[in-house]
């Protein structure tokens, strides 16, 4: 028997296709696709050969066009139309690929993130080579705006995925050398691979102190303290700017266990201990 008069009942081919019976009800109903044939026995079937039409429209439908839409298609196709849609979709495939592509590299950079928490002490200072790495910054400044303004600031610059990324405060060296702590020059947030943006700045590739601190943000002020001491004791001259972030706050109940990076490029007086090496903060400070 040749397949184009292979005859299916309604539930056979809705389970052929995986799709549910009412689905072929409605589609019937509103003149989208319909059983071909009609047998001796009064019922109508469907006919094997219409199973690729029928997956062209599921097609059409995973691809965010409407039943009005589709139907119209129907109504009189043509090549033309056709690749018209073909175009488009196309297009449209294609922009969620790379959204997908973003979302799939903030879930990379929060995993390794938390993963990196769970080797980390209450309190720890590290020198750690990084490479060059891209910012998007604001200006900001903290004591004149509310901030609960800030997130409907930052929405008017940056799209909701870079958002994500995390956002983060830097503040001058200068000013940490004289204790302003909570003057900070602005915000920034990694960016995203393609990721447009007026305001651009680069974290220079170098050697980097960075200090950890698990607890509150009140807990900074200390931690800088410490960072500013272990540079003097260990021959290094901090530069540029520190540079602050939240690493696990979206995995964690208790604010106790929030724990914030600090990082500040520094350049070496002297011969100083090998990069990479750990310093537990109650070990090496007072």
């Amino acid at each position: 028997m040749k397949k184009s008069k292979i005859q299916l009942t309604t539930a056979q081919f809705a389970k052929l296709h995986e799709v549910n019976k009412r689905t072929l009800h409605y589609y019937d109903t509103i003149g989208l696709f319909s059983p071909d044939t009609k047998g001796d026995n009064g019922y109508r079937y469907y006919n094997f050969s219409q199973s690729i039409d029928f997956e062209y429209i599921r097609m059409l439908k995973d691809l965010n066009m409407s039943i009005e839409e589709i139907q119209k298609y129907l109504h009189t196709p043509d090549s033309d139309s056709f690749i018209k849609i073909a175009e488009t979709k196309e297009k449209e495939i294609d922009a969620q690929i790379q959204n997908l592509k973003r979302v799939r590299q903030i879930l990379h950079a929060k995993k390794e993130q938390v993963k990196f928490c769970d080797t980390l002490q209450e309190q720890e200072i590290r020198i750690t080579e990084c490479e060059e790495e891209e910012y998007l910054i604001l200006p900001y400044d903290f004591s004149e705006d509310d901030f609960s303004d800030l997130f409907t600031y930052i929405k008017d610059v940056w799209s909701i995925e870079q958002i994500r990324m995390g956002i983060g405060g830097f503040i001058s060296v200068d000013k940490v050398l004289n204790e302003e702590f909570d003057d900070y020059d602005g915000i920034y947030t990694p960016a995203l691979s393609g990721s447009s943006s007026a305001q651009r700045a680069i974290k220079p590739r170098g050697k980097y102190l960075c200090g950890y601190q698990k607890g509150a943000w009140d807990k900074l002020p200390l931690m800088y303290a410490r960072m500013v001491s272990f540079a003097e004791e260990n021959g290094f001259k901090l530069v540029g700017y520190a540079y602050e972030m939240g690493l696990n706050e979206f995995v964690i109940a208790d604010k106790n266990d929030y724990i914030t990076q600090i990082m500040i490029r520094i350049e070496e007086k002297r011969n100083s201990r090998e990069e990479g090496t750990r310093f537990p903060v109650e070990n090496i400070l007072p």
